[in-house]
This record gives C-alpha cells, sequence and structure tokens, in this order.
C-alpha cells in the first residue's frame, strides 16, 4: 500500500474520535495537530533522548516523577510528592496510583497495568547500565550511592539515594531520559524497544515511516487533568520529516502544517522585521512565539587537537572573541531573536545568569589586533589558514564570522557537513574549530558548566578543556545548597571560562515559534519543549 494513503487512512482513523463532539464544537473542524521536524527522530526509547528531535516525541508517549511549568519550577507528574533528607542525600517520591501504562499487546488482554515504584527502579536503572549504552548515562554519573541507589519501598514510595549532596538533581528527573518504562515492553522488543514505544504518556505511536512521519493517537487513559477536564484535548499529532526548512515553512504557508519552529535565512525576513516582530500582513492568520531559550550557541575549540593549530594560544582565541560584532549579527541574520553572548555562558533565562559580574566579550576589533600581534601573527602574518567545521544550518553565520575576522587578518575556511557528520568529530577530537550549541537539560547553570568540568568526556566536554582552579570550583558547586553562595561559585568559573576562551562565544538564543491562529494551548518554556497535551483547536 501506498505509504501516503496508509497515512490518509491512520489520519481518518483518528478522527473517528471525533464521534460525539458537538458539530459546531472547534474539535470537529480539525483535531490532528501537524508540525514539521527537519532533523529526524532516531529512536522513541527515553533512554536516548539524547536531542530535541528525539526529546519533543518522547515527551509526547511518556512521563517521568516530575516536570517543568512554563516558568520551569518543578511541578509533580507522577510522583505527587516527594521529600529530600536534611543531609541533601536522599529523595523520597510518593507516587501517584492512578496512572497506567498505555494499552499494548505486552500486558495481559492488551489492557495497560498501574505504574509502581519497581518501574521507576528499572527505568531509571536502564540509564546507568552500560549494556544499554544510554546517551544520559552521565546525569547520575558519580552522583549515586551504588548499588543501593534506586529503592522501591512499596508500590508508591520510591527512593533515590546519592553519595553527596547534588542541588539541581530535580532539575536532572525533569529530563525525558528518566521517564518510565515497562519492562515488558523492552524485553520483548529489546534494542527495538526505541520504534516500539509503549508509555504513561498523553499519545501512543501507532505509525512511524523512517524519513517521512511519526502519527499518534490520544491516550484515552492519561492521568493528568486540567480544571477538571481530561487531557489531551487533541485526537491525535503527526510528526512531518522534511530535511528541508524551506519545504517546511511552504507547508505551513500553504495550511498544511500547524506550527514550525526555527529561523532560516530564506524565509525570516519573509516571516519578521529586522526588529524581531512578526509582519504585520502575517498577523491575522499567524501568532509568533519569542521568549528566552536556555541554549548558548558558540563555536568550541578542541585544546587537545593533535595537529598543528594556532588555536591552541590563548591570546589567538580571545582574539577571535573580540572581532566579533554580535549585535549586527543578529539583527542582519537573526532579525533580533537571540541575545549577544557577552555575559559568559550561562544564558539569560536562569537566574545565575549576571551580566554585571560576569563581564564576556565586547565588539573591540582595535583589541583583537593587539593580541594577534602579542601571539605573533601581526595583522594576521604567518598565520595559517582556520578551518571551521559546521553543517549547512549555520553556514550564513560561519560566514559572517570568517568576514569578521577577515577584517584582522584571520582567513578561515569553512568545512560544510551534515550534523551527525561533525558530532562523530567532536566526540572523536577530530574538529580544531566547530559549530555547537548547548541546550540546558535541566533549569540550573550547572547543566552549562558541566560542558566544561575535564573530568567529563565529550560529550559534554567537546573542547577537552582542563583546569585544576575550574574544577575546584566546579565540584564545590555541586554540594553548595545555599543559592547565593552557589551562584557565587558560578561566576568565578564563568570568569576562567572568559579568561582562558577554550569556545567563541556567539549569542543566547531566543525561541522562535509559528503556529497558525487557530491553535492555542501553547507553553512557551525557556526549554523549549514542544508540550502538546494542552493543545486544542
Amino acid at each position: 500500500m501506498n505509504n501516503n494513503i496508509l497515512f490518509g487512512l491512520i489520519l481518518v482513523a483518528v478522527s473517528i474520535f471525533m464521534v460525539g463532539c458537538k458539530s459546531d464544537s472547534a474539535a470537529t473542524k480539525k483535531s490532528v495537530f501537524t508540525y514539521n521536524q527537519p532533523n529526524q527522530v532516531t529512536s522513541l526509547d527515553p533512554a536516548f533522548a539524547r536531542n530535541m528531535s528525539n526529546i519533543w516525541s518522547v515527551d509526547h508517549i511518556f512521563n517521568g516523577l516530575v516536570q517543568l511549568d512554563e516558568d520551569l519550577n518543578i511541578q509533580p507528574a507522577i510522583a505527587k510528592r516527594w521529600e529530600i533528607s536534611e543531609d541533601g542525600k536522599a529523595y523520597l517520591f510518593h507516587l501517584r496510583s492512578d496512572v497506567y501504562f498505555q494499552d499494548h499487546e505486552v500486558f495481559p488482554n492488551g489492557k495497560g497495568r498501574k505504574v509502581v515504584a519497581e518501574d521507576f527502579k528499572y527505568s531509571l536503572g536502564r540509564i546507568t547500565d552500560p549494556a544499554v549504552g544510554s546517551p544520559g548515562s552521565w546525569i547520575f554519573k558519580d552522583k549515586l550511592v551504588m548499588p543501593h541507589s534506586f529503592t522501591a519501598l512499596n508500590d508508591t514510595l520510591f527512593v533515590i539515594r546519592l553519595q553527596q549532596p547534588f542541588r539541581p538533581m530535580l532539575g536532572i528527573l525533569t529530563m525525558q531520559y528518566c521517564s518510565v518504562v515497562p519492562y515488558e515492553a523492552v524485553e520483548k522488543y529489546g534494542k527495538d524497544f526505541g520504534r516500539n514505544p509503549v508509555g504513561t504518556g498523553p499519545f501512543k505511536c501507532v505509525k512511524w515511516l523512517d524519513k517521512q512521519a511519526l502519527v499518534l493517537l490520544k491516550n484515552d487513559n492519561y492521568f493528568e487533568k486540567e480544571k477538571g477536564a481530561a487531557l489531551p484535548y487533541l485526537n491525535g499529532v503527526r510528526v512531518n520529516f522534511m530535511g528541508d526548512r524551506n519545504t517546511g515553512y511552504l507547508e505551513f504557508m500553504k495550511g498544511n502544517l500547524d506550527f514550525i519552529s526555527g529561523l532560516e535565512s530564506s524565509f525570516v525576513n519573509e516571516l519578521l522585521t529586522k526588529e524581531g516582530a512578526l509582519q504585520e500582513k502575517h498577523k491575522p492568520t499567524i501568532d509568533f512565539h519569542k521568549a528566552p531559550f536556555l541554549n548558548t550557541e558558540y563555536l568550541g575549540i578542541n585544546l587537545e587537537f593533535e595537529g598543528e593549530t594556532p588555536l591552541k594560544k590563548k591570546k589567538v582565541r580571545q582574539a577571535l572573541n573580540y572581532a566579533i560584532d554580535r549585535e549586527k549579527m543578529l539583527r542582519n541574520l537573526r532579525n533580533n531573536v537571540g541575545q549577544p553572548a557577552n555575559a559568559g555562558f550561562i544564558p539569560r533565562g536562569l537566574p545565575s545568569h549576571n551580566p554585571i559580574k560576569v563581564k564576556g566579550y565586547s565588539y573591540n576589533p582595535q583589541k583583537a589586533r593587539t593580541l594577534l600581534e602579542e601571539a605573533g601573527y601581526p595583522n594576521g602574518k604567518g598565520l595559517p589558514v582556520i578551518k571551521l567545521f559546521t553543517n549547512n544550518d549555520y553556514k550564513d553565520i560561519c560566514t559572517y564570522l570568517t568576514k569578521q575576522w577577515e577584517e584582522i587578518g584571520v582567513q578561515t575556511e569553512i568545512e560544510l557537513m551534515q550534523s551527525a557528520v561533525l558530532r562523530d568529530l567532536m566526540v572523536k577530537g577530530k574538529a580544531p574549530l566547530f559549530r555547537a550549541s548547548w541546550i540546558a537539560d535541566y533549569p540550573d547553570g550547572e547543566s552549562f558548566l558541566t560542558v566544561f568540568y575535564s573530568k567529563n568526556p565529550a560529550p559534554p566536554n567537546y573542547t577537552r578543556f582542563n583546569n585544576v582552579k575550574y574544577d575546584e570550583l566546579y565540584e564545590q558547586a555541586l554540594a553548595e545548597n545555599d543559592n547565593t553562595k552557589r551562584y557565587d561559585l558560578y561566576h568565578q568559573m564563568e570568569r576562567i571560562l572568559i579568561e582562558e576562551a577554550p569556545v567563541v562565544f556567539l549569542f543566547y538564543d531566543e525561541t522562535a515559534r509559528f503556529s497558525k491562529k487557530q491553535v492555542s494551548g501553547f507553553n512557551n518554556n525557556a526549554i523549549n519543549l514542544l508540550s502538546v497535551k494542552r493543545l486544542k483547536f
């Protein structure tokens, strides 16, 4: 059967759920929310929710102990409440008793069973199991009391024990890695569980065709309610996989998509003014959602690159930072969606971001030239060509940077490649200078500072940064429960990063989301999570 016909039949099946709705209800007009995901989903197993495309889809299907609200406050999910021991080393969670896994053939009679504490012991244990190979294993690295780190006291009491206090632990538990999964499904499907997901979430997977689309249907037994009304409001979600953002944009403008996210140089001016507002002509039909996004965009410098590179000299790295007019870059290339990264690595939107206590790089080409001369390269003389590795999505920004550097005598050559190839080079340490970004895994500055902790591998420490003082401050911060003192430690670490310049700081991101007027219920959170359970037409 033709795949398009098959998807059409599936979506017709979704509409059957509409029976019983009043004919004049807005919901009867449409109940399937459709959006495009340019980057392919590689797995629907929470243990492999390592990137935004996987995270969004996993969030549609699964739940964890806790979750974040729009303001990044930690709220109950499957855990209705919790207590933390006085020494900060034990977390006791009281679970709801009305949460069930989605109906599936792995359960007796195909009926989803109740979630119990043993399920969380099993699910979180998978994250740390080397046999699973979860890229999220680092979230618990050196934090747990082994072997009794996860304990089910009974069906509704679950305990996590830590070696030392770790203030961001609740935030970590909001990550999709920490979603609960049923052992029955994992054992049946093995490594193919990622293509046959069974969760507790608002939607369940009914069809996934590679490079085409993912279709989800409403979970009628979902446990969350809003003001007494059962969630989700939608009957289905379709995720298209059009790798070309331009195609996604055109489909959105034709009305075939309800939502797109992100900017592309080819259509950004059609949607936004240079000041970062929605063009007047689109306001009757489109809503623009812009908010701080806990994502720092940067160029990483491999400080342990095996070959010869002038980037090993600190003053060259500093010069590259001073040579960039970040305000102009954002205005011309991103229509002021984003803010200049002039206060360290921790982005806007977190309380530990402090541009007063952390002074980053400003645009100062003369200072850049002076630093190059002090490094032994007056006006760039004798400086070899520097290769900058990036993917096609950031070609325009990288081209802008190379032109800025040309003005101080630095010649740069852009190497374009697929994202997966670039990531592999970063992991193996084969890229001396690379375009990258770091998105908060949980709402704490530590999520960004861990990128430079020398005991961390790549990921997250793609730059191989190794600084004894930085490591000491980082370890102190992990054990500090007083926010004021902890943020002071963060600021000291930020100042070290600015001095040593293992990265070229670019900008703090902002979400750029566009939706059709008839869709409401969006949650504009700073971690850019697309939560669909409250959406409605």
